[in-house]
């Protein structure tokens, strides 16, 4: 009888005694996606050609003409969604991306591509698309953001009929936008992670305005407001500090007191309401999601059977 109790004692789990991970899993990881060095490499390369989508003119002459993106802007929307296809093959391919956060990237597309139009879509800067996205990055990591910046922007469009020379641009901003979030340093937590959120929220605000500014700023013929030398319109052939002195001059006057400041407030009082709830339901969701972790199938253990005596 004695040796029966001590070894039922012994098969009984300790307070003590730490959890065993099941067979084959290494842990969690953080991020919804892991970004491995074949999807970091494609990721900085999507980054570097998206930012040459709206340097170039400055980086050459090009004489202004009225919707110049009308023409060049379908041959950049083809070039971005193989870009996309791209990461989504190299994660697959490395393990880092399982039909677990396939689906939960569907279902926050599908709300964010919902809540836009239905709180303004930008209008008068109330733009609600970036408060989740956000959240999601910093919640499931820098490739979850960026994929998630593309497709809410663009199931966005389709459904408000939205689609035009601008969506490409607007889709790397946002998946920039994504990836940062994600970036951001994970040990802060609880009000020091929120005021974090929203100084980023913030300032993601300003430079998608001021990005999607500079996609046509040089285009646009009929920006001669007086400011000293003549104008503060692209001079084809100008020195590159000299345009972007003006486009700083056109921005500031045009969007960043109205547009901008509105999109600003909006992911202000969206983080500061919502957010320690929506990042509480994200990270349950992501803890019962297990990213990484695989599931074994094999017979189950039989149970030891002692003799009493």
């Amino acid at each position: 009888m004695r040796r029966s109790r001590d070894a039922a004692a012994a098969a009984r789990p300790s307070a003590t005694r730490k959890p065993v991970a099941p067979p084959g899993a290494t842990g969690l990881r953080t991020g919804a996606i892991k970004v491995g060095p074949r999807s970091a490499v494609v990721l900085v390369l999507a980054s570097v050609a998206g930012l040459m989508m709206f340097l170039w003119p400055l980086l050459t002459k090009v004489e202004p003409a009225p919707m110049q993106h009308a023409s060049d802007a379908p041959f950049i929307f083809v070039v971005i969604l193989p870009v996309l296809v791209m990461v989504v093959l190299a994660e697959l391919s490395e393990g880092g991306l399982d039909s677990k956060a396939l689906a939960i990237l569907g279902v926050l597309s599908a709300v964010n591509a919902a809540l836009r139009p239905t709180l303004g879509a930008g209008t008068a800067g109330i733009e609600s698309v970036f408060f989740l996205l956000v959240l999601a990055g910093r919640v499931f990591g820098p490739g979850f953001g960026f994929l998630l910046g593309c497709t809410s922007l663009f199931a966005s469009a389709l459904l408000t009929a939205g689609v035009g020379p601008w969506l490409p641009f607007q889709m790397i901003c946002s998946a920039w936008i994504g990836l940062g979030a994600g970036l951001l340093p994970r040990r802060i937590r609880g009000k020091g992670e929120i005021a974090m959120l929203v100084a980023y929220g913030i300032f993601v605000a300003y430079a998608f305005g001021f990005l999607m500014n500079l996609w046509f700023w040089p285009f646009i013929t009929h920006a001669e407001v007086p400011y000293h030398d003549g104008g503060i319109s692209y001079i084809a052939g100008a020195p590159v500090l000299d345009n972007l002195h003006r486009f700083a001059v056109f921005t500031l006057l045009t969007s960043t007191g109205g547009w901008d400041t509105g999109r600003a407030i909006t992911n202000t009082v969206a983080i500061l309401l919502l957010g320690p709830a929506v990042l509480a339901t994200l990270r349950r969701t992501a803890h019962r999601a297990s990213f990484g972790v695989k599931g074994t199938f094999g017979p189950r253990p039989r149970e030891a059977h002692h003799r009493t005596e």
